[in-house]
């Protein structure tokens, strides 16, 4: 049996709060970005966006065009 295996069965026979707490520890340790964080790269990212297409930056692709290309590479 695979360590990570052994530790899981483990963990089923803890109660769930403590469950939940080594679930909260574990997904920090993984160092991944708050919502908070995705949501403020988000809107900077929107932000630039739009910046580009006010100042003419960025050109805008209906969206059949679009469709069409990628349809266009899927059938290849």
């Amino acid at each position: 049996m695979q360590m990570t295996e052994k530790i899981y069965r483990q963990a089923l026979d803890l109660p769930v709060g403590d469950r939940l707490i080594l679930i909260d520890k574990l997904f920090h340790s993984a160092n991944l970005p708050t919502q908070l964080e995705v949501d403020t790269l988000w809107a900077e990212e929107v932000e630039r966006r739009s910046q580009e297409i006010e100042s003419g930056k960025a050109r805008l692709i209906p969206g059949d065009e679009v469709f069409a290309k990628i349809k266009i590479r899927i059938d290849k």
